[in-house]
């Protein structure tokens, strides 16, 4: 077969070993399966709108709004518990 054949079949083998060691490295991570998708999306919404409301609460001078952010941060604090309890 030659040099040329025989560098063929190695690449080939690297590639083979390279794709075996990339499904075992994600085999673990596939075995967690997710229980609520919807869930796990709607907990991350509620991360990301308590992130703005913070943001919003830092440059905020007025008072009044000042609660209002303060109360939407608790209710998002309860609903984040909520629905990590029944993620668990």
């Amino acid at each position: 077969m030659g040099d040329a054949g025989e560098g063929l079949i190695d690449a080939q083998s690297r590639i083979q070993e390279r794709l075996e060691e990339i499904e075992r490295e994600r085999a673990p991570r596939q075995g967690r399966a997710i229980r609520d998708p919807e869930l796990v999306r709607a907990l991350e919404s509620l991360r990301l709108a308590r992130t703005e409301l913070e943001r919003q609460l830092a440059v905020t001078t007025h008072e009044r709004r000042k609660a209002q952010i303060a109360q939407a941060m608790v209710e998002i604090d309860r609903r984040m518990a909520e629905a990590s309890a029944r993620l668990a």
